[in-house]
């Protein structure tokens, strides 16, 4: 059923307006958002539209807009990022291109105004008061600590990097033209108030960011105005530009975004290469050489009869694949996330503690949602031994300064012969298990697989 029109800023019908929601003032502890979990967090996140409702009727569907009406949220969403903090922040040492970007809209087109090397604070105020530059942080939960207990508890629940970038823009001023992103966008109005204007998508769900002329897209399908406290959601491929209204102070919000790169076609690709390495082990056809001159040939249509049988025969191989075979996917979540939040020594946090595992004890896992269980080809060029192998990647010793900067990252994590599959999980499926009950053959492999896994912090005995 479309949603009623209302009256948009300058009292003109702009269509109808996103999914709205007023909250009252909340009393409860300084911090409204719940981390007791992730499915916790994401919960309270976007309360009070409950969770079922939002990937139901708006997850990659429409713009979702929750207007609250509450002091105590507005002065926990300022404490996340301020303009203010840039002070110190310059004074750390921030880059102009690598951290920061000063850019204005002009005429439609995005205007890059950095200078060369450090950020230096007051230029940057002076090009921000002066000449009206929108100030973008990159990934600013590298510094922030609840931005970073946020987006670390976010990545648990969807299981894809979460990444963040703050935009402040002076009144009367827009920094970025029209644009969609490949990224679902959840953004949080933090310092005083932005007016925004959304599009219908020419690229519904899109997999590449774009700038989109002005007299290409039309009438704006929402229009509305942001102000500390409020959330709004819209899917990947939503075009949109937002402004700081003149007369006010200026605009603070922070954009969180996800499932970059996360879609089906995405997943089919990263298993379709083990999967056909796999099914050329078995089967003598896909290991036959493809016809004389094929590369140098123009016509298609026979090779293209040829490589749909095969699809075929890969399709009904995956019918009965207990494991499925990931090249990349798994690992690179787990390489490039944000370790867990902790705000203690951090050394103890990867020191192995507690009792050493026995065949005697039991063992329960331990940072559940930061570890990934994949099975992969693995080859030993010192001993030409190949074959699948099942890989365990955790982030606990990932470093949060590198989070989403593009990095290059090292893994972290264990490998096992395929065979000991059965008894991992079993681990990750239980609440606690004996070592002496894992579908292991001998008890040198029940031992040796727990211990590993305790010497990465990945188990305790309890």
């Amino acid at each position: 059923m479309p949603k009623k029109a209302r009256p948009a800023g300058d009292g003109k019908e702009q269509g109808p307006a996103p999914k709205q929601v007023k909250v009252e003032a909340a009393c409860g502890p300084s911090s409204p958002l719940n981390f007791d979990s992730p499915s916790g967090l994401f919960e309270s996140f976007i309360s009070p539209i409950k969770t079922e409702t939002f990937f139901k009727e708006f997850w990659e569907q429409k713009p979702l807009l929750i207007q609250r009406d509450d002091p105590a949220l507005a002065t926990y969403y300022q404490s996340l990022f301020r303009l203010s903090d840039l002070k110190s922040l310059c004074s750390w040492g921030i880059y102009y291109g690598r951290d920061v970007n000063v850019c204005r809209c002009v005429h439609g087109k995005k205007k890059v105004l950095n200078k060369d090397g450090r950020v230096h604070f007051l230029q940057l105020r002076q090009d921000f008061d002066q000449k009206r530059a929108t100030i973008q942080f990159h990934q600013p939960q590298r510094f922030k600590d609840e931005l970073w207990r946020i987006q670390e508890k976010l990545e648990c629940y969807f299981g894809s990097l979460v990444g963040s970038n703050v935009y402040i823009t002076p009144a009367g001023a827009q920094g970025l033209p029209p644009h969609y992103d490949d990224v679902e966008v959840f953004i949080l109005q933090l310092e005083g108030e932005k007016h925004w204007r959304l599009y219908q998508p020419t690229v519904p769900l899109a997999r590449e960011y774009s700038v989109e002329a002005e007299d290409r897209i039309g009438r704006p399908t929402h229009e509305f105005t942001l102000k500390p406290g409020d959330l709004l959601y819209f899917p990947r491929g939503t075009i949109h530009q937002a402004d700081t209204p003149e007369g006010l102070a200026h605009s603070t919000h922070v954009t969180i975004s996800t499932y970059q790169s996360s879609s089906w076609g995405d997943f089919l690709l990263d298993t379709i290469s083990g999967l056909v390495f796999d099914t050329a082990k078995a089967d003598v056809a896909l290991r036959a050489g493809i016809p004389r001159q094929l590369l140098l040939q123009a016509e298609s249509t026979a090779v293209a009869t040829r490589l749909s049988g095969f699809l075929r025969m890969l399709a009904d191989r995956l019918e009965g694949t207990k494991e499925l075979p990931s090249a990349d996917m798994k690992k690179d979540f787990a390489m490039n996330r944000l370790p867990p939040y902790y705000m203690g020594d951090r050394a103890k946090l990867v020191a192995p503690g507690g009792q050493l595992p026995g065949l005697d004890s039991t063992v329960r896992l331990q940072f559940r949602d930061h570890v990934v269980l994949t099975v992969g080809p693995y080859q030993d060029p010192s001993d030409e031994t190949q074959g699948e192998m099942v890989y365990v990647y955790h982030s606990l010793r990932n470093r949060r300064d590198t989070h989403m900067m593009g990095n290059e990252t090292e893994s972290y994590g264990l490998r096992f012969p395929l065979s000991y599959m059965d008894a991992l999980k079993q681990i990750w499926n239980s609440s606690a298990i004996s070592v002496k009950d894992l579908k292991l053959t001998t008890d040198e492999e029940k031992q040796n697989l727990v211990l590993s896994l305790w010497t990465e912090c990945l188990i305790q005995v309890v």
